[in-house]
């Protein structure tokens, strides 16, 4: 974690990728998108925590059909900046059997964690899966999953803001800031 003035600090030396503007055309977008699609499915939509707190909260007023709502936690990554084992600290329940299931979170990064929610949600009878992130990390790696739904792409850099976070700070920025590369 860091210290307010850490923080504080990270954020003046960060470089601004994506303004809020752009981060709402882009939230706009993948609406429009999710909308085309499910209309008429009636899904549970699933909530990543932490990351996908702002994604969701301002995603959901503009879907336009009924859905159902329950949230998982699960995460590679605590405070680091590399991923490493999954912790589940909520898991997806019961409430998956039968129901077209859309996921929603902040970055598919390396596509680790959404892989192992897929599997989850299959293993627990789930008639379809879709996932949505606000942000698809271009990184060159192959990855073992895709998301349906994609707001925007982001370079190979450690990104903050809109949901995800830099050692804990700064998830609640408007905007997408990257660390200075040096």
């Amino acid at each position: 974690m860091l210290t307010n003035q850490q923080a504080r600090d990270t954020l003046a030396d960060a470089e601004m990728l994506f303004s809020a503007d752009e981060v709402q055309a882009a939230l706009v977008h993948v609406a429009k998108e999710i909308n085309a699609t499910l209309a008429d499915q009636h899904p549970l939509v699933l909530s990543v925590m932490g990351g996908a707190v702002i994604f969701t909260g301002q995603l959901l007023p503009m879907l336009d059909f009924p859905l159902d709502f329950d949230y998982l936690h699960v995460s590679r990554y605590g405070n680091e900046k590399q991923g490493g084992e999954l912790h589940w600290r909520v898991a997806p329940r019961e409430n998956v059997k039968g129901k077209v299931v859309l996921v929603l979170d902040d970055i598919l990064d390396e596509g680790h964690t959404m892989h192992a929610i897929k599997q989850r949600v299959m293993e627990l009878g789930a008639t379809k899966f879709y996932c949505a992130v606000f942000a698809d990390k271009e990184n060159g790696k192959a990855k073992p999953i895709q998301a349906d739904f994609v707001g925007m792409g982001l370079p190979d850099r450690f990104v903050f803001g809109y949901g995800m976070d830099i050692h804990g700070a700064w998830r609640n920025l408007p905007a997408i800031y990257a660390v200075k590369e040096d």
